[in-house]
């Protein structure tokens, strides 16, 4: 019998958070991402990019509602985002966390 593809939502993980007792918004859910996912200005980062790995560096941690990169970003303490720009490009990208790795992961 083939199996299902593993298909993890925000709205499943944030359902999953809320089982284990933790109330998004709150600090103890701001503490369920991992530490590797913290990322400070001048971190090296690469993420997946049309089917290609793109590696920059982080310039901010946006923890509030504002434009960057050419778009509306919606962030907030306990759901931060990161303005990085591209080695190849030069060009500012805004991604969360888990969109982020460090390269050697």
């Amino acid at each position: 019998m083939r199996q299902q593809p593993l298909q993890v939502t925000r709205r499943a993980l944030t359902s999953e958070i809320r089982q284990a007792g933790v109330t998004p918004g709150t600090a103890g859910y701001a503490d369920t991402m991992a530490e590797d996912k913290k990322f400070r200005q001048g971190d090296e980062v690469e993420w997946n990019t049309h089917g290609t790995t793109t590696s920059g560096t982080v310039e901010e941690k946006i923890t509030e509602d504002t434009e960057a990169a050419g778009r509306t970003v919606r962030a907030s303490e306990d759901d931060p985002q990161y303005r990085v720009v591209s080695d190849k490009s030069g060009r500012d990208a805004v991604h969360r966390p888990d969109a982020l790795r460090r390269p050697s992961d």
